[in-house]
Order: structure tokens, then sequence, then C-alpha cells
């Protein structure tokens, strides 16, 4: 998460390590950046445990902290410490960026430059080739090198006219009610078998999980408290779905709303048994969808697409903090042989010339005095990198400039992956 603010110059302070006996003023700053609505005693003691305080900063009036006179914390910003998914299933170290807020007194002074640039350096310190992020306003994170890399899908399905074609064996699955906090572990088991078949997903730390079961009432909008539904195939744990019910009612009958928070599946059998199942419960003619993966098999298996309102939406943004480590983690799907001409302004280690040469098995990228065959800023590096966003297409909005005729399209190819990027949840 982060708050939007626009600089000029002059830090108020240098941007350091936060303390644990801080937290609270420093999310407190948070909060207040993000409108100042209090969030319940569940999740600020959550989020209390999984800050990575050593890995987050704060900025404070006068470089001393506490909240007195002369002390106040004026900006924020954590990088959790994640495993992410890229193509050809190797998990890569990166640091998640969020909790980046400014105050509004001390907008326009370069607080978010500087906690920006000591974040990346502390990055690249730590040996992690990539740092990501979900931004709440995408603008602002381009100039320190960030691109969209990730799509996700939300839906309005109108269940009541809508149906769903199933594949061959989904009879076989069963489906039974579960208390979501008694079945957290087999959700966990099948949400990790996932994790290498799809870029851009997260493993999870300890203790993340239970953010999926953060229920506080005040976060429902008149909706049930979660639900969860375990699918079983053949005495194994395929998939869950958890979900809440919206109740309304009107001169036609019930007309309530399924708001699902959260399916997975290990089988494409079991994934349209859960399907199935949130189209038809009792007394709903609308199942709300959101953030699912752009590819997901229900668009195809829907009698009606447009009544199902399809909408894009970015998701997450990517940064190469190391160019050479980056592109040489993930594979490629068709053969590479290529050299870019890199422009990075914020991270300067980057720029310059890179040759990469990879395939399916592997790849390798070091520093060339070749000529370029393509030349983009490491933000186009970042929406490529997960093979959700085509290099082609990006050269057709003139942000990759091809300097050897045919490199484009050899290269976008390469980049490209069979299963779209996806980020299920946020942090």
């Amino acid at each position: 998460m982060e708050r939007p603010t626009s600089e000029d110059s002059g830090v108020t302070a240098e941007p350091r390590v936060l303390r644990r006996d801080e937290w609270d003023t420093w999310y407190g700053t948070l909060i207040r950046a993000f409108s100042g609505v209090p969030e319940s005693a569940e999740v600020l003691a959550l989020y209390r445990e999984l800050t990575q305080v050593d890995r987050s900063i704060g900025v404070w009036e006068g470089g001393s902290g506490g909240d007195g006179e002369g002390g106040a914390c004026v900006g924020t910003a954590g990088a959790f410490a994640f495993g992410m998914t890229v193509p050809g299933g190797a998990r890569v170290p990166a640091a998640g960026v969020t909790m980046v807020s400014v105050a509004a007194t001390h907008r326009r002074r370069g607080v978010l430059t500087s906690m920006m640039r000591r974040q990346l350096d502390d990055v690249r310190a730590w040996g992690e080739p990539l740092a990501v992020l979900t931004a709440s306003e995408p603008a602002i994170y381009g100039r320190f090198g960030y691109g969209a890399a990730t799509f996700v899908l939300n839906a309005e399905i109108d269940t009541s006219r809508v149906r769903l074609s199933v594949p061959a064996g989904t009879d076989d699955v069963r489906l039974r009610y579960e208390e979501p906090a008694d079945v957290i572990d087999a959700c966990e088991e099948v949400y990790a078998r996932l994790v290498p078949g799809r870029p851009g997903m997260l493993a999870r730390r300890p203790g993340w999980e239970r953010l999926a079961l953060l229920d506080p009432e005040s976060g429902r909008d008149g909706a049930s408290p979660l639900q969860c539904v375990l699918a079983r195939r053949g005495g194994e744990v395929t998939g869950y779905a958890r979900f809440r019910v919206r109740p309304a009612w009107g001169s036609e009958g019930p007309r309530g709303t399924v708001v699902l928070d959260e399916l997975a599946g290990l089988d494409p059998a079991t994934e349209a048994a859960l399907w199935r199942f949130l189209f038809g419960i009792d007394l709903t003619s609308t199942l709300a969808v959101r953030g699912r993966p752009v590819d997901e098999a229900w668009q195809y298996q829907v009698s009606d697409v447009r009544r199902c309102r399809p909408e894009l939406r970015d998701a997450l943004y990517v940064r190469l903090v190391d160019v050479g480590a980056a592109l040489a983690a993930r594979t490629y799907q068709a053969p590479v042989d290529v050299v870019f001409e890199v422009e990075d302004a914020f991270c300067p280690w980057n720029a310059g010339r890179w040759r990469l040469s990879g395939d399916a098995k592997g790849a390798s990228c070091e520093r060339t005095s070749d000529p370029a065959d393509l030349a983009l800023s490491v933000r186009e590096l970042g929406s490529a990198y997960l093979g959700g966003v085509s290099l082609g297409s990006l050269g057709a909005a003139g942000r990759v400039r091809e300097v050897r005729g045919g490199a484009l399209a050899a290269a976008s190819v390469g980049f490209g992956s069979d299963v779209a990027p996806w980020l299920p949840h946020g942090f």
C-alpha cells in the first residue's frame, strides 16, 4: 500500500530503520495518510506481528523517534521478504514494498524519494534482485523504475441468467462446508502446491495464512461472516473457496450477492466444482469476483460472458533491482540471444548493455560491450519480466526501441508465458 505524493527537493530527515517500540506511531502515520479510519484490534495485532521492523524505515521530523515535539513520524515504508515464482517455476527473492506513506504536512520535500532511494539500496545490499509492490496510485512509481507486470480480472456475474458448462470429472468432486480456521492448514497446502505453477505468486511466510482469516464486521459491508467450502477428490483435499454472502430482497424475491474472497483448485474439475457451487447458492443472483487471473477457465465455461461484466485492472508492479541476476533467474519459452541497452537513472548500477542468452532450460545475463539489439528502460523490463506484458506491445507503444531488425519479435516470444502471471493477495 502507498500514499500518493508529489515532491521537489529538501528532505526533512534521512530515513532510518524502524524500532519495534516505534511501531504504533509509525503505523499510525500510515493509517492517517490513508484517511485515518481506524483498523480493528485484530487487524492491528496481525500487522504488528507481520511487520519486519529491520526491513522497515521511517522519516522522523528532526531525525529522532517518538511522537513528541521535533520527533513526529512523517514518512513510512516497509519491505517484506518474499519468494516470488518467475517463468520456469523458480522462486526468486523479492522485496514486497508496502506501507508507504508521506504525511500531508510534508509533501513536496523529497520524503518519498529519499525513502525509495534508501529502500532500493537496502534491497540491493540484501541480495534480492527484485522489488515488487501494489499501488493505490499507479502514477507514482514509474519514476522509480517499477512497471505494471500483472493484471487481474474483476466481474459481477448475473448467476440468475448465466450458466456454467463444466468439464468431465466435475461430478467426482465432493464439497463440504468447514469452519475457515479449522481447515487453514489444508488450504495452505493447496496454495503452496499452486505457487510454483504460476509466475507472480508469492510463497507465504509463516503467519501470512492468518491474513485470509481476518474478518472484522466493519469490513463485511453487510455480508455474512467468512464462509469456507473444502473440495475433495478421491479422498484428497484438492481445493477450497472462501466467500461471504450479502443478503438482499426485492419485489421479485431474493437477490443476494456471493462475494468471493479466494478460490483455489489443483485441477480443472475441482475449480469447476467450486465455481458451480458459487453460482448456485440459494437466495443469490450475483457473484462478485475480484482479483482473479486473467486467463481463468470460468470465462470460457459461462453461457454469456457479457452478463459477467468482466473488468481488467492492474495489480503487481515489478522493479528489477539487479538486472543481470533477475533476467538469469527465469527461463524463456523460446530461445533468446539479445543485447539490451538499459536505462536506469535511479539505480545506475543497472544502466548499460546486457547480453541475455536463454531458453526453456535456463539463462545467463552478463555485461557486454556488444552493440545493442533493443533499447529500453528498466521500467519496461519490469513490465515484461513475468511474461504477462508483451515486449512487442511495449515496442508498439514506443517504450522499446528496436536497434537490430527482428530482435523485438524474437525477444517478445521468448519473454512470454503460457500461464498468465497473477498475484493472489495483497501485502
